[in-house]
């Protein structure tokens, strides 16, 4: 007999099976004699109690029947060398690779065209970066092998249930390399440390099933005959032919962008998040969210796992919310040009280092934006139909698709020029960011090219400044100790998603213009995060593979 059966034991208690037995035979009335075995289904930690902290497990109990191990699917994948069927996908991003190997187990040989190096060589280049302040435009912790998401946490918590099959795709990361507990935990997480051999094992898959990977192509312009794109062309000269491309460039491919609206292709300004990167001890949010006595290293214990946070608040009708947030992590530069700062998080998979850092951000959309050119950037930008609306549909629409790019552009580089270079993030302490108060030193910081104290109200508009200073007080009054001066905020946090949508149609997927040009994941508008990006990258392929 199979059971299904939820339990919740001690932390200490919830990787010991003998004392997982000895519950499941107190639950259902048997000996422990009678319980060949079981495995987890889910498994949550709950702290909502000052007096005891609970694992809460999901199982899946086998009672006088032999013990089977969880089934973990092995999807196989189809020899497309010599597919009359070729797509191009422009990124080797989630969105990008996932689409690659639904095409390849449908039999339709994917062409991956990314800009950026492979995930082994990309860590050079990462390096340079933290320590010596260089940084690689096309190989960074945005672009290159695996997306964003590589080198920046590897989260694969998703609330997009609705978009595709997310048990599928964590199926396949296992199949790749992952750990079997993602497939049960609450907010799954592989780590930054861990991510590139899965990602490189997934490429070796594509190439080793005839599919083709293309490093260090940087796409300049599309191939279009009669509102049809047939091909792209490449940096170095190369031109590809294929019978569909996916767009899956992620969400700071400016150049894309760009591309597609100077050869009037359709694209939108999309509301995004902007603010800072903020970081505790990581100790500290340890005895707030455990409700510990104490804020020290060990307090936590070894079998309870980094405490993590998510907050939201309204502001005067505007939404202020942690953003990506990181147990025991580090603040990254995840900036793709010479003269922007833009900060990141991400944690190695033991989540062990000292720090807790999350992005706390504010809803942007194109008034803010168009407010803020006009009141600030007057001297430097003439005032034309750029910050001009027209209504589309009974909506009111910037004319310019590229607003909210260049406003997030404009703060990054306003807080590359106040932080002085280098890479150098503007920064205060928390009490002394909602005061006014320059910060007379600093905690220890994680963030690698360094820290300067300055007044973050001149970096950030007034309305994210304002915002973030209300916010951070209420955050406060929720989280007992979070509101203090042992924290530092570090500016800016600013590729929380694309601000731009490329449009496509619900029922094809394809651009409303450019036949057979399907705009995929992050960057095009339509997911946020490396799960949901998979799941779309799925979707667009299997429609391809539908229509081709």
């Amino acid at each position: 007999m199979q059971q299904q059966l939820s339990i919740k034991v001690k932390p200490s208690e919830a990787d010991d099976n003998a004392i997982i037995t000895q519950y499941i035979a107190k639950e259902t009335g048997k000996p422990s004699s009678s319980i060949t075995g079981f495995y987890k289904l889910k498994q949550s930690i709950d702290a909502r109690s000052p007096r005891q902290i609970w694992i809460n497990l999901t199982l899946l109990v086998f009672i006088n029947e032999p013990f089977v191990t969880r089934p973990v699917t092995n999807i196989q994948f189809k020899d497309v060398s010599q597919s009359p069927k070729r797509v191009i996908i422009v990124g080797a991003g989630p969105a990008g690779l996932f689409a690659a190997l639904q095409l390849m187990e449908l039999g339709i040989k994917p062409i991956i065209v990314e800009r950026g190096k492979d995930v082994r060589a990309r860590r050079r280049d990462l390096a340079k970066l933290n320590k010596e302040g260089i940084i690689n435009p096309e190989s960074n912790y945005c672009f290159g092998e695996g997306g964003a998401g590589t080198y920046s946490d590897g989260k694969l918590y998703t609330r997009s249930n609705k978009r595709g099959d997310i048990n599928r795709i964590l199926n396949l990361f296992v199949q790749f390399g992952a750990e079997e507990k993602i497939l049960y935990e609450a907010h799954p997480h592989i780590g930054t440390n861990k991510l590139p051999n899965i990602i490189t094992a997934m490429r070796e898959a594509i190439i080793g099933n005839g599919g083709d990977f293309l490093f260090e192509e940087r796409v300049t312009d599309f191939i279009i005959k009669n509102d049809e794109i047939v091909g792209i062309k490449t940096h170095n000269g190369l031109s590809i032919n294929a019978d569909a491309v996916i767009l899956a460039t992620g969400h700071s491919a400016r150049d894309i962008f760009e591309l597609l609206h100077n050869k009037n292709i359709l694209i939108e300004a999309k509301p995004f998040a902007l603010g800072v990167r903020i970081e505790h001890p990581q100790a500290l949010i340890d005895s707030i969210q455990y409700n510990l006595p104490n804020s020290t290293a060990l307090s936590r214990g070894e079998n309870l796992p980094p405490a993590s946070y998510s907050l939201v608040e309204q502001v005067n009708g505007r939404g202020v919310f942690s953003f990506c947030m990181c147990p025991g992590g580090i603040i990254a530069p995840a900036a793709t040009n010479a003269n922007e700062v833009v900060v990141n998080g991400w944690s190695p998979s033991k989540r062990n280092n000292p720090y807790s850092n999350s992005g706390m951000v504010v809803t942007v959309d194109e008034k803010d934006a168009a407010e803020y050119f006009k009141k600030f950037t007057a001297d430097r930008l003439p005032l034309t139909e750029e910050w001009s609306f027209s209504t589309v549909n009974g909506k009111r629409k910037a004319v310019n698709p590229l607003l909210l790019l260049q406003f997030q552009q404009a703060i990054e580089q306003k807080c590359y020029t106040i932080g002085g270079g280098g890479f150098v993030a503007p920064a205060q302490r928390v009490e002394d960011f909602c005061n006014g108060k320059v910060s007379a030193n600093f905690p220890d910081c994680s963030y690698g090219p360094g820290i300067k104290a300055v007044n973050l109200g001149e970096a950030l508009p007034p309305f994210i400044h304002k915002t973030l200073q209300q916010g951070f007080k209420a955050f406060g009054k929720k989280m007992r100790g979070y509101y203090t001066n042992e924290a530092v905020v570090v500016a800016t946090e600013s590729r929380t998603s694309s601000p731009v949508r490329i449009p496509r149609d619900n029922d094809t997927l394809q651009h409303p213009q450019i036949k057979n040009l399907y705009p995929c994941g992050e960057g095009a508008g339509y997911a946020g995060g490396i799960v949901s990006a998979a799941m779309d990258g799925e979707r667009v392929a299997l429609m391809i593979a539908g229509l081709l």
